[in-house]
């Protein structure tokens, strides 16, 4: 009676090709045969890849990094392995073991931020690894349960994800958004060790995506109706959720000889939102007197007012649950054209973009893009109203966090 390894390799290979690839892995082990055709033998990748390009993935051959360049040599059966492991553990967060927490989670990273560009701003084509990592992480508590004891590793990587998702079921509980808000209004989570914005406090200018995620979380209850209705829908879509983490490269764009590789120029909305100076000040346990200032005054300073306030006291969020509590949420539209581009040795053929424009025509509006350390984008950018040549506001920004 005939048996399976009587079978030409063709045919086995297209049964193969029709199972789950966990399926295929444990076929794979049923004896040497078998596991040398999957593992060993010089077919073996072209077996993988046909077995990745039948899931429900982007090809990575068509995928780009966040800063626009086509991914590398592709290890089909690792990449797979990977993202079967990732699903196993989205499915039963428990299953996961402690050593393989941060390879999880950036496996999860790398199939969100390593996906085909669309080629216009009005593009619908999804990429099909957010239909299945939004879909994975709606129905798993991976981004939100409270199980684990997280190291700081695992914090920055799991904060990073949910950024990238979006707003789950849980960012709509009030305790949640107060806890947002506490650290983003927390004025000790601001120094010039993490240049006054949400990046680590040791000075590398790398991204401190707990600190992100809670700017993310606070600016996105502005955008999505705190209602019912958002709070039990299957998956909110807004423009600070998965979909528009997508890179938009024009056809015929080669972004390595192009001076805005960064796509700066043409008018962008920003929205931002702040309390009353008054209650951040209480918040931060400033002891503050009401001291009445001329403009004369002000104009004479030639630095940054700066007050100091004890940290060893603990903040009381109490202010947050005050049903008087104001936050404030508005947007602008901003023009920006390209100054000049200076070169940046550590990333070439993605120089630093100097920019400046009007800001709803009234103000000067420069600023500059460049990348981080850890390969994110950075916006940063100074408004100088001519009026009030004494006012400069600040503002570090990631691109996806902004409107356009």
């Amino acid at each position: 009676m005939a048996g399976l390894e009587d079978l030409p390799i063709e045919v086995l290979e297209h049964i193969l090709l029709l199972l789950d690839p966990i399926d295929v892995a444990q076929f794979a082990q049923t004896c040497s045969v078998h596991h040398f055709l999957l593992y060993g033998g010089p077919d073996s990748q072209h077996m993988w890849r046909e077995l990745y390009l039948r899931q429900p993935f982007d090809d990575p051959r068509r995928c780009y990094t966040p800063l626009g360049r086509p991914l590398q040599k592709i290890d089909w059966k690792l990449r797979l392995q990977r993202i079967m492991r990732a699903r196993a553990v989205l499915t039963k967060v428990s299953a996961c073991r402690p050593e393989e927490r941060c390879d999880v989670l950036q496996t999860l990273i790398d199939m969100v931020t390593h996906i085909p560009p669309l080629t216009h701003p009005e593009g619908i084509e999804l990429s099909m690894n957010h239909v299945w990592t939004t879909a994975m992480l709606r129905g798993s508590a991976l981004i939100e349960h409270e199980e684990w004891q997280l190291s700081p590793e695992e914090q920055q990587l799991r904060a990073r994800l949910h950024t990238y998702f979006g707003l789950n079921a849980s960012d709509f509980e009030r305790q949640k958004r107060t806890a947002s808000r506490a650290f983003v209004y927390a004025m000790r989570n601001y120094r010039y060790d993490n240049d006054f914005g949400p990046f680590m406090m040791d000075g590398s200018g790398r991204v401190n995506w707990v600190h992100l995620r809670a700017v993310h979380h606070v600016m996105s209850m502005h955008i999505v109706p705190d209602t019912e209705e958002a709070a039990t829908a299957v998956f909110n879509v807004f423009p600070m959720s998965m979909p528009w983490t997508q890179s938009i490269i024009p056809n015929g764009i080669n972004l390595e000889e192009e001076q805005d590789w960064a796509g700066v120029e043409g008018k962008w909305q920003c929205s931002f939102c702040f309390v009353d100076h008054r209650e951040l000040l209480i918040y931060n346990n400033f002891n503050v007197r009401t001291v009445w200032l001329s403009w004369a005054y002000l104009r004479m300073l030639s630095g940054p007012l700066i007050l100091q306030a004890s940290e060893s006291e603990p903040l009381q969020t109490d202010i947050f649950e005050d049903p008087d509590f104001v936050e404030v949420f508005r947007s602008i539209y901003v023009e920006l054209r390209i100054l000049g581009t200076e070169p940046d040795p550590d990333h070439p053929g993605r120089p630093r973009i100097n920019f400046g424009g009007s800001l709803d025509g009234h103000a000067i509006f420069v600023g500059s893009v460049k990348v981080t350390a850890d390969d994110q984008i950075r916006w940063r950018f100074v408004s100088t109203p001519p009026e009030c040549r004494a006012c400069r506001i600040d503002v570090d920004m990631r691109r996806y966090i902004d409107l356009r």
